[in-house]
């Protein structure tokens, strides 16, 4: 169990009651709603409950929280996630991934996905999925894939899910070394190729 209250208690946020104990299957269709959809409720919700822990991750004010696998957890979920919901659409939504992405790595080093369940995984691997890194989007599909052909009965519908999004993901880098939809919010000049890209379904994470 994670000493930081504040860790514990964004896990219970973001997973619900007894994520850590629930099959995944569970956990993912109660959720979904959160992690997934864009409602100006939530992400006003996730601005006034957490800003304040954002901004102490990012400032490396919480760097207790690298020191047990929840809170490390917790941490990424500070600077991957929640930025996502409370600065969507501003380039501060994606101004903590490095962060994000050093601390899934460290994570990976220690080995310490192992001391979670597969569902909360998913989260820890992130980072790496919404890096534009090649070597990070090659990483990511065999980690979700792995999570993947591990999971078993309900439970391996929802990581079937996450293991082809992370080779989506992969395909839009390897075409373009970059994710076209976050040029706008970021203020970089779309190519021909990209501006056809942005017009088709699903181009858009």
């Amino acid at each position: 169990m994670s000493l930081q209250p504040q860790a514990e208690e964004l896990l219970s946020f973001w997973f619900g009651p007894d994520w850590d104990r629930l099959p995944a299957h569970q956990v993912a269709e109660r959720q979904k709603a959160l992690w997934w959809s864009k409602n100006p409720e939530t992400d006003a919700l996730c601005r006034t409950r957490f800003e304040p822990l954002v901004q102490d991750a990012a400032a490396n004010r919480l760097s207790d929280w690298a020191d047990t696998p929840r809170s490390l957890l917790a941490l990424v979920l500070l600077l991957d996630q929640l930025p996502r919901n409370i600065y969507r659409d501003t380039p501060q939504a994606f101004a903590f991934d490095e962060l994000a992405r050093q601390c899934t790595h460290l994570a990976l080093a220690m080995g310490v996905e192992q001391e979670l369940p597969a569902i909360a995984r998913v989260f820890l691997y992130l980072p790496l999925e919404h890096s534009e890194d090649i070597d990070d989007q090659h990483y990511v599909v065999q980690l979700m894939g792995a999570l993947a052909k591990a999971a078993q009965g309900e439970d391996k519908p929802a990581f079937d899910g996450y293991a082809d999004y992370a080779r989506r993901h992969l395909a839009v880098i390897e075409r373009f070394g970059r994710f076209p939809h976050r040029n706008r919010i970021l203020g970089r000049a779309s190519s021909a190729e990209e501006s056809a890209f942005l017009k088709q379904p699903g181009s858009s994470f």
